[in-house]
Protein backbone atom coordinates (compact mmCIF):
# COMPACT_ATOMS: atom_id res chain seq x y z
CA UNK A 1 0.00 0.00 0.00
CA UNK A 2 1.42 3.57 -0.55
CA UNK A 3 2.84 4.97 1.93
CA UNK A 4 3.32 2.17 3.82
CA UNK A 5 7.42 0.54 4.37
CA UNK A 6 7.86 -2.91 3.48
CA UNK A 7 8.99 -5.38 5.71
CA UNK A 8 13.09 -5.79 6.05
CA UNK A 9 14.82 -8.56 4.47
CA UNK A 10 17.26 -10.85 5.86
CA UNK A 11 21.32 -9.97 5.08
CA UNK A 12 20.77 -13.63 3.22
CA UNK A 13 17.57 -12.13 1.91
CA UNK A 14 18.59 -8.77 0.32
CA UNK A 15 21.88 -10.81 -0.73
CA UNK A 16 19.96 -12.95 -2.99
CA UNK A 17 17.98 -10.42 -4.42
CA UNK A 18 21.24 -8.36 -5.14
CA UNK A 19 22.67 -11.33 -6.91
CA UNK A 20 19.52 -11.61 -8.76
CA UNK A 21 19.49 -8.21 -9.88
CA UNK A 22 22.94 -8.19 -10.72
CA UNK A 23 23.36 -11.38 -12.77
CA UNK A 24 20.07 -10.49 -14.87
CA UNK A 25 21.30 -6.65 -15.38
CA UNK A 26 24.78 -8.11 -16.11
CA UNK A 27 23.83 -10.82 -18.53
CA UNK A 28 21.91 -7.79 -20.71
CA UNK A 29 24.90 -5.64 -21.12
CA UNK A 30 27.53 -8.21 -21.29
CA UNK A 31 28.70 -7.10 -24.90
CA UNK A 32 29.78 -4.02 -23.07
CA UNK A 33 31.43 -5.16 -20.77
CA UNK A 34 33.70 -7.14 -23.16
CA UNK A 35 34.54 -4.17 -25.40
CA UNK A 36 35.45 -2.07 -22.62
CA UNK A 37 37.81 -4.37 -21.17
CA UNK A 38 39.52 -5.03 -24.57
CA UNK A 39 39.54 -0.92 -25.08
CA UNK A 40 40.88 -0.47 -21.55
CA UNK A 41 43.64 -3.47 -22.08
CA UNK A 42 45.21 -2.47 -25.69
CA UNK A 43 48.09 -0.38 -25.37
CA UNK A 44 49.05 1.10 -28.44
CA UNK A 45 53.00 1.43 -28.92
CA UNK A 46 53.70 5.39 -30.45
CA UNK A 47 57.44 5.45 -30.29
CA UNK A 48 56.91 2.14 -33.18
CA UNK A 49 53.98 2.25 -34.65
CA UNK A 50 54.99 -1.11 -36.71
CA UNK A 51 55.72 -3.20 -33.36
CA UNK A 52 52.03 -3.85 -33.02
CA UNK A 53 50.43 -3.81 -36.73
CA UNK A 54 49.63 -7.63 -35.99
CA UNK A 55 47.26 -6.91 -33.17
CA UNK A 56 43.60 -5.36 -33.95
CA UNK A 57 43.21 -1.76 -32.57
CA UNK A 58 40.37 -0.49 -31.63
CA UNK A 59 39.41 3.24 -32.34
CA UNK A 60 35.79 3.41 -30.09
CA UNK A 61 33.12 0.96 -28.89
CA UNK A 62 31.68 0.86 -32.20
CA UNK A 63 34.58 0.23 -34.05
CA UNK A 64 35.12 -2.90 -31.11
CA UNK A 65 31.77 -4.34 -31.74
CA UNK A 66 31.94 -4.46 -35.57
CA UNK A 67 35.73 -5.53 -35.30
CA UNK A 68 35.02 -8.22 -33.00
CA UNK A 69 31.76 -9.62 -34.55
CA UNK A 70 33.65 -9.80 -38.18
CA UNK A 71 36.59 -11.44 -37.06
CA UNK A 72 34.58 -13.92 -34.11
CA UNK A 73 31.10 -13.74 -35.49
CA UNK A 74 28.18 -12.64 -32.46
CA UNK A 75 29.16 -15.23 -30.40
CA UNK A 76 32.46 -13.22 -29.81
CA UNK A 77 30.76 -10.57 -27.98
CA UNK A 78 29.60 -13.00 -25.46
CA UNK A 79 33.17 -14.23 -24.67
CA UNK A 80 33.41 -15.57 -21.03
CA UNK A 81 30.28 -14.75 -20.32
CA UNK A 82 29.73 -17.61 -17.53
CA UNK A 83 32.69 -16.76 -15.72
CA UNK A 84 31.53 -13.23 -15.81
CA UNK A 85 28.36 -13.86 -14.30
CA UNK A 86 29.45 -16.20 -11.98
CA UNK A 87 31.59 -12.82 -10.48
CA UNK A 88 28.85 -10.53 -10.84
CA UNK A 89 26.37 -13.30 -8.66
CA UNK A 90 29.06 -13.70 -6.27
CA UNK A 91 30.62 -10.60 -5.79
CA UNK A 92 26.85 -9.02 -5.56
CA UNK A 93 25.58 -11.46 -2.92
CA UNK A 94 28.90 -10.95 -1.23
CA UNK A 95 28.54 -7.12 -1.17
CA UNK A 96 24.88 -7.07 -0.24
CA UNK A 97 24.90 -9.63 2.33
CA UNK A 98 27.97 -7.88 3.98
CA UNK A 99 26.58 -4.29 3.64
CA UNK A 100 23.40 -5.39 4.92
CA UNK A 101 25.06 -6.70 8.31
CA UNK A 102 27.24 -4.17 8.78
CA UNK A 103 24.63 -0.77 8.06
CA UNK A 104 22.21 -3.40 10.50
CA UNK A 105 24.92 -3.75 12.85
CA UNK A 106 25.19 0.77 12.62
CA UNK A 107 21.28 1.09 12.87
CA UNK A 108 21.06 -0.89 15.49
CA UNK A 109 23.58 1.23 17.52
CA UNK A 110 22.03 3.96 19.97
CA UNK A 111 25.57 6.27 19.84
CA UNK A 112 25.19 6.93 16.08
CA UNK A 113 23.31 9.36 14.43
CA UNK A 114 20.28 8.27 11.72
CA UNK A 115 20.31 8.42 9.12
CA UNK A 116 23.78 7.51 8.21
CA UNK A 117 25.44 10.28 6.99
CA UNK A 118 27.10 10.79 3.49
CA UNK A 119 30.54 10.17 4.84
CA UNK A 120 29.24 6.96 7.37
CA UNK A 121 27.01 5.78 4.07
CA UNK A 122 30.37 6.08 2.32
CA UNK A 123 32.10 3.96 4.87
CA UNK A 124 29.65 1.20 5.12
CA UNK A 125 30.21 0.46 1.64
CA UNK A 126 33.79 0.75 1.44
CA UNK A 127 34.00 -1.54 4.53
CA UNK A 128 31.22 -4.45 2.91
CA UNK A 129 32.61 -4.16 -0.27
CA UNK A 130 36.50 -4.72 1.16
CA UNK A 131 35.44 -7.54 2.85
CA UNK A 132 33.37 -8.89 -0.54
CA UNK A 133 36.25 -8.43 -2.99
CA UNK A 134 39.08 -10.79 -1.05
CA UNK A 135 36.58 -13.40 -1.59
CA UNK A 136 35.64 -12.85 -5.08
CA UNK A 137 38.36 -11.09 -6.93
CA UNK A 138 39.97 -15.08 -8.45
CA UNK A 139 36.66 -14.95 -10.26
CA UNK A 140 37.41 -11.48 -11.84
CA UNK A 141 40.88 -12.41 -12.75
CA UNK A 142 39.60 -15.28 -14.50
CA UNK A 143 37.01 -13.44 -16.49
CA UNK A 144 38.97 -10.42 -17.71
CA UNK A 145 42.00 -13.20 -18.89
CA UNK A 146 39.12 -15.40 -20.80
CA UNK A 147 37.91 -11.40 -22.70
CA UNK A 148 41.37 -10.94 -23.56
CA UNK A 149 41.92 -14.30 -24.78
CA UNK A 150 42.71 -14.38 -28.52
CA UNK A 151 40.24 -16.08 -30.58
CA UNK A 152 42.68 -19.30 -31.40
CA UNK A 153 43.20 -19.41 -27.58
CA UNK A 154 39.72 -19.08 -25.98
CA UNK A 155 39.58 -21.49 -22.93
CA UNK A 156 37.25 -22.39 -20.13
CA UNK A 157 36.76 -20.88 -16.91
CA UNK A 158 38.74 -23.99 -15.48
CA UNK A 159 41.32 -23.67 -18.17
CA UNK A 160 42.27 -20.02 -17.45
CA UNK A 161 42.24 -20.54 -13.72
CA UNK A 162 44.97 -22.78 -14.32
CA UNK A 163 46.86 -20.72 -16.66
CA UNK A 164 46.95 -18.29 -14.04
CA UNK A 165 47.90 -20.19 -11.68
CA UNK A 166 51.09 -21.56 -13.52
CA UNK A 167 51.99 -18.69 -14.26
CA UNK A 168 55.06 -17.27 -12.26
CA UNK A 169 52.99 -16.25 -9.05
CA UNK A 170 51.38 -19.35 -8.85
CA UNK A 171 48.14 -19.41 -7.12
CA UNK A 172 48.54 -15.84 -5.50
CA UNK A 173 48.31 -14.72 -9.28
CA UNK A 174 44.41 -15.47 -8.89
CA UNK A 175 44.66 -12.52 -6.42
CA UNK A 176 46.32 -10.28 -8.67
CA UNK A 177 44.70 -6.64 -8.69
CA UNK A 178 43.70 -6.89 -4.71
CA UNK A 179 45.02 -3.71 -3.84
CA UNK A 180 43.89 -1.89 -6.65
CA UNK A 181 40.03 -3.91 -6.06
CA UNK A 182 40.77 -2.77 -2.12
CA UNK A 183 40.83 1.03 -3.04
CA UNK A 184 37.99 0.59 -5.85
CA UNK A 185 35.78 -0.23 -2.82
CA UNK A 186 35.19 3.73 -2.91
CA UNK A 187 33.48 2.95 -6.43
CA UNK A 188 30.43 0.72 -4.59
CA UNK A 189 30.82 2.76 -1.66
CA UNK A 190 30.37 5.90 -3.74
CA UNK A 191 28.02 4.59 -5.76
CA UNK A 192 25.36 3.68 -2.96
CA UNK A 193 26.27 6.22 -1.40
CA UNK A 194 25.07 8.75 -3.46
CA UNK A 195 22.07 6.16 -4.06
CA UNK A 196 21.17 6.82 -0.67
CA UNK A 197 21.55 10.38 -0.53
CA UNK A 198 19.40 11.35 -3.77
CA UNK A 199 17.03 8.44 -2.70
CA UNK A 200 17.15 10.59 0.89
CA UNK A 201 16.70 13.87 -1.07
CA UNK A 202 14.33 13.60 -3.57
CA UNK A 203 12.01 10.32 -2.14
CA UNK A 204 12.21 11.61 1.48
CA UNK A 205 9.77 9.02 3.24
CA UNK A 206 9.13 7.05 0.36
CA UNK A 207 10.40 3.36 0.55
CA UNK A 208 9.50 1.61 -2.47
CA UNK A 209 10.54 3.69 -5.62
CA UNK A 210 9.08 2.55 -9.15
CA UNK A 211 11.06 0.91 -11.35
CA UNK A 212 11.53 4.28 -13.45
CA UNK A 213 12.69 6.62 -10.11
CA UNK A 214 14.80 3.60 -9.11
CA UNK A 215 16.65 3.39 -12.46
CA UNK A 216 17.36 6.82 -12.79
CA UNK A 217 18.85 7.28 -9.03
CA UNK A 218 20.97 4.08 -9.97
CA UNK A 219 22.31 5.63 -13.41
CA UNK A 220 23.49 8.84 -12.01
CA UNK A 221 25.04 7.80 -8.80
CA UNK A 222 26.96 5.05 -11.08
CA UNK A 223 28.07 7.61 -13.42
CA UNK A 224 29.20 9.68 -10.59
CA UNK A 225 31.57 6.87 -9.06
CA UNK A 226 32.42 5.94 -12.76
CA UNK A 227 33.74 9.23 -13.46
CA UNK A 228 35.88 9.28 -10.31
CA UNK A 229 37.48 6.16 -10.34
CA UNK A 230 38.05 5.45 -14.19
CA UNK A 231 42.32 5.30 -13.89
CA UNK A 232 41.92 2.93 -11.01
CA UNK A 233 39.91 0.66 -13.20
CA UNK A 234 41.73 1.09 -16.20
CA UNK A 235 44.80 0.34 -13.61
CA UNK A 236 42.97 -3.00 -12.34
CA UNK A 237 42.22 -4.43 -15.70
CA UNK A 238 45.69 -4.25 -16.53
CA UNK A 239 46.85 -5.89 -13.86
CA UNK A 240 44.27 -9.18 -14.37
CA UNK A 241 44.73 -9.22 -17.93
CA UNK A 242 48.27 -10.74 -19.92
CA UNK A 243 50.74 -8.17 -20.32
CA UNK A 244 50.60 -6.07 -23.63
CA UNK A 245 53.48 -7.25 -26.32
CA UNK A 246 55.58 -4.18 -25.18
CA UNK A 247 56.25 -6.04 -22.21
CA UNK A 248 57.60 -9.21 -23.56
CA UNK A 249 55.26 -11.32 -21.09
CA UNK A 250 56.66 -9.53 -18.02
CA UNK A 251 53.55 -9.10 -15.96
CA UNK A 252 52.86 -5.96 -13.94
CA UNK A 253 53.54 -5.69 -10.64
CA UNK A 254 51.30 -2.73 -9.05
CA UNK A 255 48.40 -0.53 -10.71
CA UNK A 256 51.32 2.61 -10.49
CA UNK A 257 53.62 0.55 -12.83
CA UNK A 258 50.13 0.14 -14.89
CA UNK A 259 49.53 3.32 -15.01
CA UNK A 260 52.86 4.81 -15.49
CA UNK A 261 53.42 2.82 -18.54
CA UNK A 262 49.84 4.05 -19.83
CA UNK A 263 50.88 7.38 -19.77
CA UNK A 264 54.46 6.99 -21.15
CA UNK A 265 52.89 4.86 -24.22
CA UNK A 266 49.92 6.95 -24.96
CA UNK A 267 49.96 9.98 -22.73
CA UNK A 268 47.71 11.03 -19.51
CA UNK A 269 44.27 10.67 -20.56
CA UNK A 270 44.59 7.35 -22.18
CA UNK A 271 43.99 6.16 -18.55
CA UNK A 272 39.91 7.41 -19.13
CA UNK A 273 40.10 5.19 -22.26
CA UNK A 274 36.90 3.42 -22.69
CA UNK A 275 35.33 5.50 -20.25
CA UNK A 276 32.45 5.70 -22.66
CA UNK A 277 31.26 1.86 -22.55
CA UNK A 278 32.04 1.60 -19.06
CA UNK A 279 29.78 4.62 -17.94
CA UNK A 280 27.38 3.48 -20.91
CA UNK A 281 27.50 -0.12 -19.30
CA UNK A 282 27.38 1.49 -15.30
CA UNK A 283 24.61 4.02 -15.94
CA UNK A 284 22.53 0.38 -17.47
CA UNK A 285 23.64 -2.28 -15.38
CA UNK A 286 23.10 0.06 -12.20
CA UNK A 287 20.13 1.39 -13.22
CA UNK A 288 18.54 -2.19 -13.98
CA UNK A 289 20.23 -3.47 -10.90
CA UNK A 290 18.43 -1.00 -8.61
CA UNK A 291 15.31 -1.29 -10.33
CA UNK A 292 15.41 -5.30 -10.38
CA UNK A 293 16.55 -5.29 -7.02
CA UNK A 294 13.66 -3.30 -5.18
CA UNK A 295 11.60 -5.71 -7.43
CA UNK A 296 13.44 -8.61 -6.62
CA UNK A 297 13.14 -7.95 -2.54
CA UNK A 298 9.35 -7.59 -2.77
CA UNK A 299 9.44 -11.20 -4.92
CA UNK A 300 11.42 -12.19 -1.42
CA UNK A 301 8.91 -10.76 0.86
CA UNK A 302 6.08 -12.09 -0.54
CA UNK A 303 7.98 -16.05 -1.27
CA UNK A 304 9.36 -15.67 2.42
CA UNK A 305 5.99 -14.36 4.35
CA UNK A 306 4.31 -17.61 2.29
CA UNK A 307 7.30 -20.08 3.40
CA UNK A 308 6.31 -19.06 6.82
CA UNK A 309 2.59 -19.32 6.77
CA UNK A 310 3.52 -23.03 5.24
CA UNK A 311 5.66 -23.90 8.07
CA UNK A 312 3.23 -22.70 10.95
CA UNK A 313 0.71 -24.71 9.37
CA UNK A 314 2.47 -27.83 9.30
CA UNK A 315 4.08 -26.94 12.56
CA UNK A 316 0.26 -26.34 14.13
CA UNK A 317 -1.11 -29.77 12.14
CA UNK A 318 1.74 -31.94 13.62
CA UNK A 319 1.00 -30.48 16.96
CA UNK A 320 -2.77 -31.24 16.37
CA UNK A 321 -1.74 -34.86 15.18
CA UNK A 322 0.36 -35.20 18.44
CA UNK A 323 -2.80 -34.06 20.86
CA UNK A 324 -5.17 -36.10 18.79
CA UNK A 325 -2.75 -39.41 19.21
CA UNK A 326 -1.90 -38.65 23.19
CA UNK A 327 -6.01 -38.06 23.47
CA UNK A 328 -6.31 -41.49 21.99
CA UNK A 329 -4.01 -43.76 24.24
CA UNK A 330 -5.69 -42.36 26.88
CA UNK A 331 -7.51 -44.67 29.30
CA UNK A 332 -11.50 -43.81 28.30
CA UNK A 333 -12.15 -43.11 32.00
CA UNK A 334 -10.04 -40.09 31.54
CA UNK A 335 -10.98 -38.83 28.31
Amino acid sequence: MTGQSKPALSPWGSAVAGATGAVLANAIVYPLDLVKTKLQVQVKNTSDPTKNEDIVHYKSTLDAINKIVEKEGIEGLYSGITGSLLGVASTNFAYFYWYSVVRSFYMASNRVSKPPGTAMELTLGAVSGAIAQIFTIPVSVITTRQQTQPKGEKKGLIETGKEVIDSEDGWSGLWRGLKASLILVVNPAITYGAYQRLKDGLFAGRNNLKPWEAFLLGAMSKAMATIATQPLIVAKVGLQSRPPPGREGKPFKTFSEVMRYIIQNEGALSLFKGIGPQILKGLLVQGLLMMTKERMELVFIVLFAYLKRLKDRKLHKAVDTAAEKAKASLPATLK
